[in-house]
């Protein structure tokens, strides 16, 4: 994480004050380190250049970490399907297996072949229009992040992709944030692969309890993050505090007549940001 963000941090279980111990730094960027509330004394420790702003009263599902470490242990036992998905031709795999290849890829710190394996995949995951609706979305958020300063905060940024447009296309320091520090530190792989990690901090942080302080983010984005956080109970008052500007957030929507989709959709605590009634209704009570 950039040496300038300590400005913007603060305790998120108290909102107490930070004194750094700062151990190891690579340019601007703090590689080891610690940060203590002065108010609670949470201790909250940088690593392989992450702040691990995670407090232990919030429960979370780390479906990233499920997803690719389950990935792994079923391609140790399976060393044929390993060897089918690395060998077979990339237009013979199906999308789902093409992305999962780009997985295996990315493990391997062969970023260049992912991403073209990832690619494939979304082609055929994808529908033409929904590809363009993203792109247009992409383009408006660009268009509106050119206009303002530093940082722009990027909220449960998953595999960094609205993140990874703007740092691309713009002069900004950009904040990578995630409450799961295994995708958090495949984005510091992947930046250093694309040349763009002195550009970004990465800050492992839970939605709910951000550590910014009142009113110090400017702008916020999030691409397609809103949906993913679990009871996400008074997130909206949490965006309310600490944003004073924009909150830019492409969102994609189910309708809740679909039985099939609810369901799963309920069983998971998702609703109340997959549903666009229900996303709008939260919105407008946060004002």
């Amino acid at each position: 994480m950039k040496t300038e963000l300590r400005e913007l941090l603060v305790c998120p279980a108290c909102r107490g004050g930070l004194a750094w111990q700062v151990r190891e730094c690579d340019g601007d960027h703090i590689e080891e380190g610690e940060a203590r509330c002065t108010g609670c004394g949470a201790s909250y420790p940088v690593r392989e250049g992450i702040g691990l702003f995670l407090t232990p009263d919030l429960s979370r599902r780390d479906l990233w970490e499920g997803a690719e470490s389950g990935l792994s242990a079923y391609l140790r036992e399976h060393p044929e399907v390993e060897r089918a998905l690395l060998e077979t031709p990339l237009e013979e795999l199906s999308p789902a297996d093409r992305f999962f290849r780009a997985l295996l890829l990315e493990e391997r710190g062969e970023f260049a072949e992912a991403r073209q394996a990832e690619e494939a995949a979304n082609l055929g995951l994808y529908t033409y229009e929904y590809r363009s609706c993203l792109r247009s979305q992409l383009e408006y958020v660009v268009e509106r992040v050119s206009a303002v300063g530093n940082p722009v905060i990027d909220l449960a940024s998953g595999r960094g992709y609205l993140a990874e447009e703007l740092t691309r296309r713009l002069d900004r320091h950009i904040v990578l944030t995630d409450f799961s520090p295994r995708i958090l530190r495949r984005n510091r792989r992947y930046f250093e692969f694309l040349g763009f990690y002195r550009e970004v901090s990465l800050i492992a942080c839970d939605a709910r309890q951000l550590p910014f302080q009142a009113g110090g983010v400017r702008t916020m984005t999030t691409n397609l993050g809103l949906a993913n956080i679990e009871a996400p109970g008074d997130f909206l008052g949490e965006l309310r505090l600490v944003v004073a500007g924009e909150f830019l957030a492409i969102s994609h929507f189910f309708t809740d007549d679909v039985v099939e989709n609810a369901e799963v959709i309920k069983k998971f605590g998702l609703e109340t940001f997959l549903f666009k009634n229900s996303a709008l209704e939260r919105f407008a009570r946060a004002g």
